[in-house]
């Protein structure tokens, strides 16, 4: 009888265990989370159930052999279909419920992170609300 509850409760567990979040910075230093992977060429880690961070995936390869400088990523480009449109105004909603919260925001900043200021929080807010304005208010 005592092997029920615990089967059951290893069965509703089972799902949180396989979960996967993404954690990637944009090139505007805009921290996102997600369960899938971001655009190819992003470096990005993986962040799992305990709350551990993976480390960083590498940098893709230049011509040279060299990783390419994470200061200044390519910027990927992403056909305007309805399904990508639809995506970004998701992420861009979830960046900004995150900001306007009142929990900390961290950012990377030249390979650190750092906690971000309320000048720097307002500036982030703003330039997702200008991103939201702009791709998704129609």
């Amino acid at each position: 009888m005592r092997r029920l509850p615990l089967a059951v409760v290893l069965l509703l567990a089972a799902p949180l265990a396989c979960a996967q979040v993404f954690k990637w910075t944009d090139t505007h230093g805009t921290v996102h989370y997600s369960q899938t992977p971001p655009p190819t060429g992003t470096r990005y880690s993986r962040v799992t159930v305990s709350g551990s961070v993976e480390p960083v995936t590498p940098a893709p390869n230049t011509e040279g052999g060299a990783a390419a400088s994470p200061a200044a990523p390519a910027p990927a480009t992403v056909a305007d279909t309805p399904a990508n449109r639809a995506r970004l105004c998701a992420s861009l909603k979830s960046n900004l419920a995150t900001l306007q919260g009142s929990g900390p925001v961290v950012m990377q900043t030249n390979g650190q992170q750092k906690v971000i200021d309320d000048a720097q929080r307002k500036q982030q807010i703003d330039d997702a609300q200008a991103q939201y304005q702009r791709y998704c208010a129609s």
